[in-house]
């Protein structure tokens, strides 16, 4: 500057035109050095997140961060030239500083197992299920499962004090039994979502598969202890077909060596939520009408069983009450059965009665998405005429039985299928899944 104030006036002049025709040309150089230096595809994608980088990277050679520019008036830079001529200058906008640090990966989001919260989940967590998050911190998630826990010791005490009152009168008992096992089921969900909820934080939730085979097949081996019983080896066989709102489903129990032999059909009609073969998008969440017949033979004590059931079976994503339950679900279903038995005499009315069907559960979805799609859930069914039977309590009544059964197809084909039951009986069966059109 101070050899342009010191020049004539015709050079001043001079030089103000030649400096003006710099800036012009300056930023069109600038530009294609800017091209010369763009990054390269592989640059884009090291920087993105499927690498552990930024969605949006700043620091790459070539980046301009674009806003708009401050002109300066002619006047202004021609003083500033200590030229007579104006001049335009683009002042470059101040630089977006960038993020602060690096996002975490996938698996550094994991948080570590916390021994606390765990042992306080069961004790006294399985009488206070809200005190193990809120030890944990989560205090929107303890105050759901407070909220849960309190509704199913309400239902209970709904449905229970008039039983009580009542003498169990057979005129009321129905209702009133099917709102308490409602409670009991309340309560038992909320219990096992208190346990879910604290070690939840340290996997990946499962998520509900995307499409099931619109046909599977099953066959298997089955063993039962019962001290009622001489025979214990069943071989097992069953088949599922997926529609577009319906399941059918069939399933076959026999003793090779007595010839005790269980038949299942029926099917299940989707009333509320996306069907079983188009899950995509959805939480898992359903509604389903179901239809069973069974017939039971008994050839060495010389009986049959036969009758059918209607019921109501609802799954319920956990991840709606809070997002410390994703990749869980609760399931129950309600329903009746009507049964005849047949002996070697002639039937009468005796023979016939009818069953109260209610069970409830807490399940897991394993598989995020990939080949590998299925569930496993811990349950207790109220049932007392299969082949778990009921389980005797210390005041000498009989409840149902307490079971833990998973599915799961491996690949596209094969998959496997596993449940244990423990009541009058116990039972442990094992399968393996074959699925026709799995890549449907």
């Amino acid at each position: 500057m101070a050899m342009l104030s010191g020049l004539a006036p015709r050079a001043k002049v001079v030089s103000g035109m030649l400096l003006g025709a710099w800036i012009s040309l300056a930023p069109r150089a600038w530009a294609q050095e800017v091209e010369s230096t763009r990054p390269s595809a592989f640059d884009l994608l090291s920087r993105g997140p499927e690498l552990g980088g930024t969605d949006l990277p700043r620091d790459l050679p070539g980046r301009v961060t674009v806003g708009p520019a401050k002109r300066v008036t002619g006047w202004e830079a021609g003083a500033a030239a200590g030229a007579d001529v104006p001049l335009s200058l683009p002042v470059p906008p101040p630089a977006v500083p960038g993020p602060s640090s690096e996002p975490l990966s996938p698996l550094a989001r994991r948080e570590e197992f916390r021994v606390l919260p765990a042992a306080v989940s069961v004790v006294p967590g399985l009488l206070f299920h809200g005190l193990a998050p809120l030890v944990a911190g989560d205090g929107p998630t303890a105050g759901r499962l407070f909220a849960m826990e309190g509704t199913g010791l309400g239902l209970i005490a709904l449905g229970g004090v008039p039983i009580v009152l009542t003498g169990a009168s057979r005129r009321t008992i129905a209702p009133l039994y099917a709102v308490t096992l409602a409670g009991f089921s309340v309560f038992g969900v909320s219990a096992l979502a208190s346990l879910y909820s604290v070690v939840s934080p340290t996997f990946d939730p499962g998520v509900p598969a995307a499409s099931l085979p619109p046909l599977e097949l099953e066959m298997g081996y089955q063993y039962v202890s019962d001290t009622s019983f001489d025979y214990d080896h069943f071989v097992t066989l069953g088949g599922r077909a997926r529609l577009d709102t319906m399941t059918l489903e069939a399933t076959a129990r026999f003793a090779p060596d007595e010839g005790n032999t269980q038949v299942r059909l029926g099917g299940a009609y989707r009333l509320l939520g996306a069907p079983a073969r188009r899950l995509g998008g959805s939480d898992g969440s359903s509604l389903d009408a179901e239809l069973f017949g069974l017939f039971h033979r008994f050839p060495t004590e010389g009986f049959t069983v036969g009758g059918g059931e209607v019921g109501l079976r609802g799954r319920y994503a956990m991840a709606r009450v809070s997002p410390a339950l994703a990749g869980s679900f609760a399931e129950a279903s309600i329903g009746m059965a009507l049964q005849g038995y047949s002996y070697m005499g002639p039937v009468d009315d005796g023979n016939l009665h009818e069953q109260l069907l209610f069970t409830f559960g807490y399940g897991v979805w394993l598989g995020r998405g990939g080949p590998l799609r299925g569930e496993a859930m811990l349950y207790y069914d109220h049932r007392k005429d299969g082949f778990a039977g009921g389980l005797r309590t210390f005041g000498g009544g009989v409840v149902g039985n307490f079971g833990l059964r998973g599915r799961v197809l491996l690949d596209e084909r094969w998959g496997v299928a596993a449940e244990m039951q423990a009541g009058g009986a116990l039972v442990g069966r094992l399968s393996l899944i074959y699925a026709l059109d799995g890549d449907a």
